[in-house]
C-alpha cells in the first residue's frame, strides 16, 4: 500500500475512534512518516454545557439547603390540609405547634441601651390617663413607659379609667402590683407613685393636658410633646391607648414587651384566684381548652350583626347600639360577609369539633353576660359537656371580685393565658394581647376563627356531610392555627411581638427529636409546676430591683387630674 494511502487509511480509522482520542496522527509527505498533530473539536463545546449545567444544579441545590426549614413548614402544613388515608394519620396536632419549641421570648436589654434619668434630672413628670378596658388600658400603660423613656420623663403610675362603658373604679394598684411594677422597670424609666407635693405647690399653672394622636410616631413626641414638657414640668396625655407606632426601633419594642410581659403583674388576690382555677381544670383533665366568646349584648349591638332573632332582637341590640352617637348604619349580611361578626357559640363548638376536638374535651369559656343566655349556650354545651365559667369554678371565691369587670377580666386572663388552646372570637384588646403574650411564652397554640370565609360554610352546613364540613372547615383555618408563621411581621405589635421573638437554629429532623419530646411536656406543665410558674417571677430580677423600692418610700396614690372623656368603643376589653 503506498504512503499516501496509507496515511488515508490511518487517517479514517483514527477519525471513527475519535471519541476515544484527544489527538489524530497525520502523514508527513515527504518520508511518509505518521505523527501526532493537535486540533480543535467539538468537546469544547461540550464540556462548556456541561459545567453550565453543573453550575445551575450547584445554585438549585444551594438555594434548597438553605430554605430547608421554610420548604419543611410548608410540607407538613400543606400535609394536614390534605385529604389523609388511614394509614398516614394527619400532620398537625391540634393541642400544640411542632415548631414552638424552637421560638422562646428575648427581651433583655442591649448593651448600650442607657440607664433611666433619675427623677431630678429628668425633663418633667409625665401623668397618663389610660381608657378603655383592662386590656386596652394595658396598651396604654406598656405604650407610656415607652414614650417616657423617649421624653426622658420620670413616670407617674398609670390612672386607670373610671368613666368608660365598663364602670369599673378600680385604680391601678387594685389590679397590678404597682411595687413590682416600679422595681421591674427600675433600669429602664424612673416611676414614681405620685408628683412629689413640692412640685405641684410651687406650679403657677395646673398640670397641662393633652391628646395625641393615635399610632404618633416617636418624633411626634420629641417635636410636639417634649417643648411643652420642659416649659410646664408636669404633662398629662389623656385616652392614652393606642397612642404610639407600632413600629419602633428594636430596643424600644423590646422595653415594650419587657412591660407588658414582666412588670404588668397582677395583684397576689388576683393571681392566687385565677391560679386556683387553672389548677382546677387541670386536676379534672391534663389539657384543656380557653374560650373568649366575646357574645355579649353590647359586642352583638356595635357590630350590627343579625343572628335570628327576629324583632325582638333587633330592637334590644338597636336601644344599645343608640349609646354610641357616631356609628353608622350597617347591613347586618354585608357585615358577616366581611367577617365582622363574632361566631355565636354553637358555631364555635362546630369548628373546634370539625377541627378534631373530641366531645370529651374540657372548655373554660370566658365570657361576661351571653346574649340569650343558657338558651345560647346550650348548643355548645351539647357539643363540649365539659364546660366551665369562672362562676362554676370559683363559687363564693368570686364574690369579692363581681363589682369590678376588670378584676374579673383579669382572672379569665390568667385561666386563657395559662390554657393549652386559647380560641378566640374577635380580633378586640383581649384577643390580641392575649396572642402576643402566648406567642411570646413559647408559642402555645391561639386558633383565630377566619370568620370570613367560615361565615359561607356555617349557612351552607346542612347541605353536606361531616367528613366535607370538617375538611373544608380545617381548610378555612389554614394560617389561623397559631403556627409560628401564621402572622408576618408588620402587623399589630402587641398581637405579634416579633422583636422579642427569637428562634433557635432547627434541622426538619430535630422536630420530631426526644428534645421536641420534652418541649411537649413542658407545654402541659403538672399542676404545682403550672402554680410555680405564673406565681412567681424570676427571683433575681425580683432582689435587684426590690432594695430601689424600698429606698423609693412613695405615698400611694395621686389626685385625678384627667379634665375629659369621651364615648368608649365597647370592643375595647
Amino acid at each position: 500500500m503506498g504512503v499516501a494511502n496509507l496515511c488515508k487509511y490511518n487517517l479514517a480509522a483514527l477519525l471513527h475512534h475519535q471519541h476515544k482520542q484527544h489527538f489524530v496522527f497525520c502523514c508527513c509527505p515527504s518520508n511518509g512518516a505518521v505523527v501526532p498533530s493537535r486540533r480543535s473539536i467539538s468537546w469544547t463545546a461540550v464540556c462548556g454545557f456541561m459545567l453550565f449545567a453543573l453550575g445551575l444544579i450547584s445554585l438549585f441545590t444551594g438555594h434548597v439547603a438553605s430554605n430547608l426549614e421554610l420548604y419543611s413548614q410548608r410540607l407538613v402544613k400543606r400535609a394536614w390540609f390534605n385529604k389523609k388515608d388511614e394509614s398516614h394519620p394527619a400532620a398537625i396536632d391540634i393541642w400544640k405547634s411542632r415548631y414552638s419549641s424552637f421560638y422562646y421570648g428575648c427581651s433583655e436589654r442591649g448593651p448600650h441601651f442607657s440607664s433611666a434619668v433619675r427623677e431630678g434630672p429628668s425633663n418633667g413628670y409625665l401623668l397618663i390617663a389610660t381608657s378603655g378596658g383592662l386590656n386596652q388600658q394595658r396598651t396604654g400603660i406598656t405604650d407610656a413607659v415607652v414614650v417616657a423613656r423617649i421624653l426622658n420623663a420620670t413616670l407617674v403610675v398609670p390612672e386607670l379609667d373610671h368613666h368608660s362603658f365598663w364602670k369599673d373604679d378600680s385604680d391601678f394598684s387594685d389590679i397590678f402590683d404597682v411595687g413590682w411594677f416600679i422595681s421591674y422597670l427600675a433600669r429602664d424609666v424612673t416611676i414614681v407613685k405620685r408628683v412629689p407635693e413640692k412640685v405641684m405647690t410651687s406650679m403657677e399653672k395646673p398640670p397641662y393636658t393633652m391628646r395625641v394622636p393615635r399610632k404618633s410616631e416617636p418624633e411626634y413626641y420629641l417635636e410636639q410633646v417634649l417643648p411643652i414638657l420642659l416649659r410646664r414640668w408636669v404633662l398629662q396625655l389623656t385616652k392614652f391607648d393606642y397612642r404610639l407606632s407600632s413600629e419602633l426601633d428594636e430596643e424600644l419594642q423590646k422595653l415594650r414587651c419587657r412591660v407588658n410581659y414582666h412588670a404588668l403583674r397582677f395583684t397576689k388576690p388576683i393571681r392566687n384566684l385565677g391560679q386556683k382555677l387553672v389548677l382546677r381544670m387541670r386536676k379534672m383533665e391534663k389539657r384543656f381548652i380557653a374560650v373568649h366568646l366575646r357574645f355579649e349584648p353590647d359586642m352583638l349591638a356595635f357590630s350590627g350583626c343579625y343572628y335570628g332573632g327576629g324583632d325582638k332582637e333587633r330592637y334590644e341590640l338597636g336601644e344599645i347600639r343608640k349609646r354610641w352617637d357616631t356609628l353608622p348604619e350597617l347591613s347586618p349580611d354585608e357585615e358577616r360577609t366581611r367577617g365582622k361578626c363574632p361566631l355565636t357559640p354553637h358555631e364555635v363548638g362546630l369548628m373546634l369539633r370539625a377541627l378534631g376536638f373530641k366531645n370529651d374535651t374540657y372548655l373554660y369559656v370566658a365570657s361576661g353576660e351571653i346574649y340569650g343566655g343558657e338558651k345560647t349556650l346550650q348548643p355548645l354545651r351539647e357539643l363540649f359537656p365539659n364546660f366551665y365559667t369562672k362562676e362554676m369554678l370559683a363559687g363564693e371565691e368570686l364574690q369579692p371580685f363581681l363589682p369590678y369587670s376588670s378584676r374579673l377580666a383579669a382572672i379569665d386572663y390568667i385561666v386563657c393565658d395559662e390554657s393549652d388552646v386559647f380560641v378566640t372570637n374577635n380580633n378586640g384588646n383581649m384577643a390580641k394581647i392575649l396572642a402576643g403574650r402566648r406567642r411570646y411564652m413559647g408559642h402555645k397554640r391561639t386558633i383565630r376563627p377566619n370568620a370570613k370565609r367560615l361565615s359561607a360554610l356555617f349557612m351552607a352546613r346542612d347541605k353536606m356531610d361531616w367528613a366535607t364540613f370538617s375538611r373544608k372547615i380545617k381548610s378555612c383555618q389554614r394560617g389561623f392555627m397559631g403556627e409560628p408563621e401564621d402572622v408576618k411581621p408588620g402587623r399589630d405589635f402587641h398581637e405579634f411581638p416579633s422583636a422579642c421573638i427569637c428562634k433557635k437554629p432547627f434541622n426538619f429532623s430535630d422536630v420530631t427529636s426526644k428534645e421536641n419530646e420534652y418541649q411537649i411536656s413542658r407545654r402541659n406543665p403538672t399542676v404545682m409546676e403550672s402554680k410555680d410558674r405564673y406565681l412567681s417571677n424570676s427571683s433575681n430580677l425580683e432582689q435587684q430591683g426590690s432594695q430601689k423600692f424600698r429606698e423609693a418610700r412613695l405615698k400611694d396614690g395621686h389626685g385625678s387630674l384627667i379634665e375629659d372623656f369621651d364615648p368608649d368603643n365597647p370592643l375595647s376589653d
